[in-house]
């Protein structure tokens, strides 16, 4: 197993900066997903750890060892790309014995090995065919085998499963997951899937323009998103985010939007968000399960509106809802039974709104059940 670290990671091609000053720790046997939009710097990343890439600046340890100048091949990590790279013209058999034949490992050990890996990816009934007699999934297992036959300090994986359809692919994450407890080694998992990253990962690093944005455990980062990006990556559909003003009346602080007003008498949120002045624009941000939808009015305080669209998904409903010059997302019940320009009337979970700074785009505060929030 290996710890790995960089510190203040760079690097450039031409004029883009693919990693930018970049400091990220991940911890020994620990499963971390980096997630991302395509040219966050995610793969590159990955080819600086793991040897491929030279870094212009900063400082690659890998169990506390500087590996700047130390070749790929002594640094003892796998990794698996997302073209897999078999060997199309060797049997499954030999693409999986290939690094241990590098390392002139005798025959006989191979032999055990080899075996070894594949009954325990279910896949020992394959040794003799070739890459193109199998199915995507096969593939992939035999990749995944070619990597930790070896048993090399950690594991680099690029994207996977990308290739691979829906149901392959959940197939796949439940059986790398499994794989990840019972080696209990470091893996290092690129995505730009959101699900994976949700459902494998012990943390999460967001990446984007080559910035890490936030690392944290799945659920703080789904539930405590730093920025407005982070909150728009996690999260299907994404956070709503609407343009809002803060005012100071009295004992008070309101949110005020064109088609709302949520008002707040917390000591706290008022001192932390306008001590400074009476009044200011902020991005108030909702994920759409904390909204909820009722055809009739109901006792509590709520917001009359109208439905735009409904999306059904079979297990559920996303509804598209007018909210002043806002279209909003709402997750509701499979069987909703609302139709376009039907009147409703929507309550928030005020206990879980977040406002940002209408500027900088970073989160300023998340409310609890501690905050005493309504809609007036």
């Amino acid at each position: 197993m290996a710890s790995i670290r960089v510190k203040n990671l760079t690097k450039t091609f031409k004029n883009t900066t693919a990693v930018n000053a970049l400091n990220l720790e991940i911890a020994d046997g620990e499963f971390f997903c980096i997630l991302g939009p395509p040219g966050a710097g995610k793969t590159t990343l990955l080819r600086l750890i793991v040897g491929l890439e030279k870094p212009d600046k900063g400082e690659i340890i890998i169990d506390d060892e500087n590996v700047n100048s130390i070749h790929p091949s002594k640094r003892d990590i796998s990794m698996i790309f997302q073209n897999l790279a078999l060997y199309p013209d060797k049997t499954v058999f030999d693409n999986i014995a290939f690094p241990l034949r590098q390392q002139k490992t005798p025959e006989d050990e191979i032999g055990t090995k080899v075996t070894e890996i594949a009954k325990q990816l279910k896949i020992d009934w394959l040794l003799e065919k070739i890459p193109s007699q199998l199915s995507g999934g096969e593939r992939q297992r035999v990749a995944i085998g070619r990597a930790i036959v070896r048993k090399p300090k950690a594991y680099l994986m690029d994207e996977p499963l990308s290739n691979l359809d829906a149901l392959l692919r959940l197939e796949m994450r439940m059986s790398l997951k499994e794989l990840q407890t019972d080696l209990k080694e470091t893996f290092v998992y690129v995505t730009h899937d959101q699900v994976e990253a949700l459902s494998m990962g012990d943390r999460i690093a967001v990446m984007n323009n080559g910035v890490i944005q936030q690392v944290d455990k799945p659920e703080t980062i789904y539930r405590m998103p730093t920025n407005m990006f982070v909150a728009t990556i996690l999260g299907n559909p994404p956070m709503n985010f609407l343009k809002c003003a803060l005012k100071a009346e009295n004992s008070k602080v309101n949110i005020i939007h064109k088609a709302f007003t949520i008002s707040t008498g917390d000591k706290s949120f008022k001192e932390k968000l306008i001590a400074d002045s009476k009044e200011k624009n902020i991005v108030l941000g909702l994920r759409p399960e904390d909204i909820r939808i009722n055809t009739e009015k109901p006792k509590e305080s709520s917001i009359r509106t109208e439905i735009y669209v409904t999306e059904p998904l079979g297990n559920e409903t996303i509804v598209d809802i007018k909210l002043g010059d806002n279209i909003i997302k709402v997750l509701t019940e499979p069987d909703f039974p609302g139709k376009p320009g039907q009147p409703i009337w929507i309550t928030f979970n005020c206990s879980k709104l977040h406002i940002f700074h209408d500027e900088t785009h970073e989160c300023v505060y998340h409310a609890t059940e501690k905050n005493k929030f309504e809609i007036v």
